[in-house]
């Protein structure tokens, strides 16, 4: 079977990471979303199970292989065969997950799980971080999961893997989110909206958030605010279609405030209305409005 000729009807999405990051959950994830989904194959029946998997008569058209440190011997050719995959495939993406290394610590001593490197815990998350470091540096799409919840990923990768959608072509998403949760970081590129006057020490807008009404011609109304569009609206005129030059498929951009409430929110969505009318897909993520509400 020649991968090339059926490579531009078959999307290929690979998923990997580190342990405990929630590989599993992604996975699971996509098969939800109506991909077929193979876990830990060793790397040299990747192409033997592609051709089949696109042979005469099979309709399958959504391909996810899981390879993690679980191969073993195996994992050294993993890195070869993947570069083939890329190089055969119009529509294949690779998709890396990690999380803190504290993170990583107290989710395998809540599942009482053995780390797949090592009996040291902590000298396994070492180790996986260097081995896997190729696979991330090559990455389309890198997942930090060190503050999503198992709900929050699932609809983080619905939002990148709709159905219908491939992986050719610049894909956006817009994440909101408030700097006094931390930096979201798997952004390709953050702005920071803290100079921007604040709608929480407006009467009538604090309990409010920016997916309401008056706090979005608050914000818009703002001199600096009209001003930081027009120049951003410039940059990414230049941006977008460089970086889908250059053959990338995601680009995910950060817009954070205070607390990602207000500005960050409302200034995401205009960004994301923007991309979309220079004909890329966007998407808009607001990361803390929830959190931000239930702390009021």
């Amino acid at each position: 079977m020649n991968l090339r000729r059926r490579g531009e009807e078959v999307d290929v999405t690979v998923i990997s990471g580190l342990s405990g990051a929630g590989r599993s959950e992604a996975a699971k994830a996509l098969e939800d979303l109506g991909w077929y989904v193979i876990d830990n194959l060793p790397p040299a029946l990747i192409r033997k199970m592609l051709s089949l998997a696109m042979g005469p008569g099979n309709d399958i058209d959504r391909i996810a292989l899981v390879i993690d440190a679980r191969g073993g011997a195996f994992f050294g050719e993993a890195e070869k065969e993947l570069a083939k995959l890329r190089r055969d495939l119009v529509n294949f993406r690779l998709v890396f997950l990690e999380a803190s290394d504290d993170v990583l610590e107290r989710r395998f001593a809540a599942s009482r799980r053995r780390h797949p490197l090592s009996d040291r815990l902590v000298t396994g998350i070492q180790q996986e971080r260097e081995l896997m470091r190729p696979f991330r540096e090559g990455a389309d799409v890198i997942l930090d999961t060190s503050e999503l919840t198992v709900r929050q990923l699932r609809r983080r990768m619905a939002t990148y893997f709709s159905a219908g959608e491939k992986a050719a072509g610049l894909q956006t998403t817009l994440i909101s989110f408030g700097y006094k949760y931390g930096l979201p970081l798997d952004a390709d590129l953050v702005l920071d909206l803290r100079f921007l006057p604040n709608p929480h020490w407006v009467e009538g807008l604090r309990e409010l958030t920016g997916q309401d009404e008056p706090v979005r011609s608050y914000v818009l109304a703002q001199d600096l605010a009209t001003d930081f569009m027009s120049r951003l609206k410039d940059l990414l005129a230049v941006l977008l279609p460089g970086y889908q030059a250059e053959g990338r498929h995601y680009l995910t951009i950060g817009v954070g405030c205070t607390g990602g409430r207000h500005r960050s929110v409302v200034l995401a969505e205009e960004i994301g209305s923007f991309i979309q009318d220079k004909g890329y897909s966007a998407k808009v993520i607001h990361r803390d409005v929830e959190r931000a509400t239930q702390s009021q």
